[in-house]
């Protein structure tokens, strides 16, 4: 198997992930690491919050990353998404991608993350001091 989607509700471990894909083939991998960072448009974050329906999440994900196979020479494809409360610092998504070459790696990845934003069904609310707003789909 060439893939693993997962949804998380703990921690992500960004060494495994990056362990997953590794091969001897592969001559690249590149790792998209989304974190959760303290301001947005002058406001101060206090935690996010991420809401996903995980079925059609993790068929959309699926989708994605077969468009990716079909698209670049890639060998192997991880993206993992926390669900739940997340504080500042902390992993919100991991995105690795292995191939031959690193163009390919960072073509298929930039991709992913790109689409995941627009199809993919996990929500964000941002949580400040005077309120939260969910953030639309599109950064």
């Amino acid at each position: 198997m060439n893939t693993q989607i997962e949804l998380h509700t703990e921690a992500l471990n960004v060494q495994a992930c990056i362990d997953w894909v590794m091969s001897p083939e592969s001559g690249g991998i590149d790792v998209f690491i989304g974190t959760v960072r303290n301001a947005t448009q002058g406001k101060t974050v206090q935690r996010l919050e991420f809401e996903a329906y995980e079925p059609m999440a993790i068929s959309e994900l699926n989708k994605i990353t077969q468009q990716v196979f079909a698209q670049w020479p890639v060998q192997k494809v991880l993206v993992h998404h926390r669900t739940g409360v997340l504080q500042i610092g902390e992993v919100a998504v991991v995105i690795a991608v292995s191939a031959a070459h690193r163009a390919a790696a960072f073509e298929a990845c930039r991709y992913i993350i790109d689409t995941l934003k627009q199809t993919v069904p996990i929500w964000k609310k941002e949580v400040f001091d005077d309120g939260e707003v969910w953030v639309a789909a599109h950064p």
